[in-house]
């Protein structure tokens, strides 16, 4: 029967099914075991280190300054008259005693001329009134003349005397006044650009001519916290204290300075108060007006430790770094951290000297974690 065909080709499926389920399902089954007999190691964290080091260290303020010309002046003319000539150029470096400005002189040489003139009249005059004293002199021994002739020649000598040395005082300001239609640098210095130009006319004491800067040594000012004064004072107690001033951007080493000045009041209002340093500034790398970095030293710490300051890390539980330990794995270690200096932290307890801090890498620290040491590091 049909039928009969039928379910004889059905059981020989299943049967076949069968078979294969339980061959390619033991297969399958067997795979998991043979992965689940071993555990992967723990990948090591790359990470940057450093030592700890003791030894001295000087504690430091880093503000920014600003460049001040040593001295200033705006050259004025001392007497009235043209603008005849300029003897600089705008932004040139200048020497002390070098003329730089020249006014007309014509004027002043005439009233010089003319003051001259009236000192040798005077001095004739001098000479013949003493000439007549002297006569009357032997005549009034031989009572050849009055007594009151004879007052009359002395008190003529005294006035051509007294004529003579006013004159004489005349000629000597007019020869002044001649001298200061040249103006002289009074040091070296830069000049700036020309406030007036040859032609203009010029008023005595009142007319700016150029402004001059002396920037060989400058100054460099800035402000620091007035929490901070006892140290330096104390410092320039010792000796000079140095000054290090960067400009922002330049690569090439700080510039060395000293101390030179403390201003005599806190500013109320910031709580800073004002210091300067002194630059010889022989290279000419400091503008006045220019803004720079300056590093200066405040107290000096003897026989401390101390590691770079990203090695120092922090939580609800305080300061920490990350110790490594000769089996390369970290130990998060509390410590006690002291003063910052700049790229240093003191650590006053909880660290010796020698031992291995992480300085790049804690965020994907724990305690106890495998760590790869950077070359180089």
């Amino acid at each position: 029967m049909p039928w009969k065909k039928f379910a004889l080709i059905l059981a020989i499926v299943v049967v076949c099914a069968l078979d294969f389920h339980v061959i390619h399902g033991g297969k399958s089954a067997e795979k998991p075991e043979s992965h689940s007999g071993g555990n992967k190691p723990a990948q090591a964290i790359p990470v940057k280190v450093a030592k700890a080091v003791r030894g001295d260290l000087d504690l430091s303020i880093k503000v920014v300054g600003r460049v001040e010309a040593w001295s200033t002046v705006t050259l004025q003319p001392r007497v009235a008259g043209q603008l005849e000539s300029l003897a600089f150029a705008p932004g040139a470096h200048v020497r002390k005693g070098d003329v730089l400005v020249q006014i007309d002189p014509s004027l002043l040489k005439a009233q010089l001329d003319q003051a001259r003139g009236a000192v040798a009249r005077d001095q004739a005059q001098l000479t013949k009134a003493q000439a007549d004293l002297a006569r009357y002199t032997q005549l009034l021994a031989k009572n050849f003349v009055s007594r009151s002739d004879f007052d009359t020649f002395k008190a003529n000598v005294d006035v051509a005397k007294a004529t003579l040395q006013s004159d004489q005082a005349a000629a000597e300001l007019a020869k002044t006044q001649l001298d200061y239609t040249r103006i002289f640098a009074p040091f070296d210095a830069v000049a700036g650009s020309p406030l007036v130009w040859p032609g203009a006319q010029l008023t005595a004491n009142s007319t700016n001519i150029v402004v001059l800067n002396q920037i060989e040594p400058v100054r460099v000012a800035f402000n620091v916290p007035e929490d901070a004064l006892a140290a330096v004072r104390a410092g320039m107690g010792r000796g000079d204290v140095p000054v290090q001033a960067k400009i922002p951007g330049d690569k090439s080493p700080s510039l060395q300075g000293k101390m030179d000045f403390i201003d005599n009041a806190v500013d109320t209002t910031t709580g800073t108060i004002v210091l300067k340093g002194r630059f010889e500034n022989h290279d000419l790398l400091l503008t006045p007006g220019q803004f720079v970095e300056v590093n200066l030293p405040t107290t000096h710490l003897s026989n401390v430790v101390s590691v770079p300051v990203e090695a120092l890390q922090s939580s609800s539980k305080g300061s920490f770094v990350f110790v490594v330990g000769g089996d390369n794995k970290v130990q998060q270690r509390y410590v006690t951290p002291g003063t910052m200096s700049g790229a240093h932290a003191v650590i006053d307890k909880g660290l010796d000297a020698g031992e291995t801090v992480v300085t790049d890498g804690q965020m994907l620290l724990v305690d106890g974690t495998t760590v790869q040491v950077a070359k180089g590091s």
